[in-house]
């Protein structure tokens, strides 16, 4: 057995309290691209000619709404995507310990395989809400709706409830990351590029000595990291699961 494997079960063994947090490679084996690899969004070519960080900008939300949402439909909602072995080891191990899970990702798979302690930094496309009354509305009443969504009660244009580019994250839940951060003594960092601010900065408030990350290229870190596994997230949880039953 691959000593890197061995020492990281030990690792979550040993934790009291642990950090997962995750980006869009967690998803990428549910068949979801990210945006930075060699098959990302990034490397492709967009219909309309323009940048990613544009399309996805409240900017373009506000003005060009009607294009947005053709591009958000076709890119951003994969809704026959289903979890993964990391989604679901993940949700096996909040069972048995004290797990936060703090995602990049806006797809819910990480509650769709049965975690419930999940913050989500960048919301979540399951959710969306009307700009004018404030009322809530559900991906699949989205879907039914064909090009720009507007409320049935007041007309007004229904929002993906997502950061968009341009848009600061939610003042309470970063608050709710910073806690659970802080009080963690092993921190998982996997399947992101932590290049995206300021989600990647949160992980300098982990003050434990325990640093795991998990990502097929290396990660541009600066701290002193206890285990680093260039693998696929769900297969390095396939492999701690055959070591045997995790301890509670």
């Amino acid at each position: 057995m691959d000593q890197k494997i061995i020492e990281l079960k030990k690792l979550i063994d040993d934790a009291k309290s642990i950090v997962f947090f995750g980006g869009a490679g967690v998803s990428t084996e549910s068949g979801i691209p990210d945006f930075r690899s060699q098959d990302g969004l990034y490397k492709l070519k967009s219909k309309w000619d323009k940048p990613y960080e544009i399309m996805l900008s409240h900017e373009y939300f506000e003005e060009e709404t009607d294009n947005f949402y053709k591009f958000y439909r076709e890119f951003m909602i994969n809704k026959d995507a289903k979890p993964n072995y990391a989604h679901i080891f993940l949700a096996n191990l909040e069972k048995k310990k004290d797990l936060t899970i703090i995602t990049q990702n806006i797809d819910g798979l990480h509650q769709m395989a049965g975690s419930k302690n999940v913050i989500e930094l960048h919301g979540s496309i399951h959710r969306n809400y009307c700009t004018g009354c404030q009322t809530l509305y559900s991906l699949d009443d989205i879907l039914k709706i064909d090009n720009v969504p507007h409320c049935p009660k007041c007309g007004g244009i229904i929002k993906p409830d997502v950061v968009l580019y341009n848009e600061g994250l939610d003042e309470m839940t970063i608050t709710r990351a910073l806690i659970a951060l802080q009080k963690a003594d092993l921190l998982i960092v996997a399947g992101t590029s932590l290049k995206v601010y300021p989600a990647a900065g949160l992980i300098n408030y982990f003050f434990g000595d325990n640093i795991v990350l998990i990502n097929k290229t290396n990660l541009p870190l600066d701290r002193k990291v206890k285990l680093v596994i260039n693998d696929k997230i769900g297969d390095v949880f396939k492999k701690v699961d055959e070591i045997g039953e995790t301890k509670k």
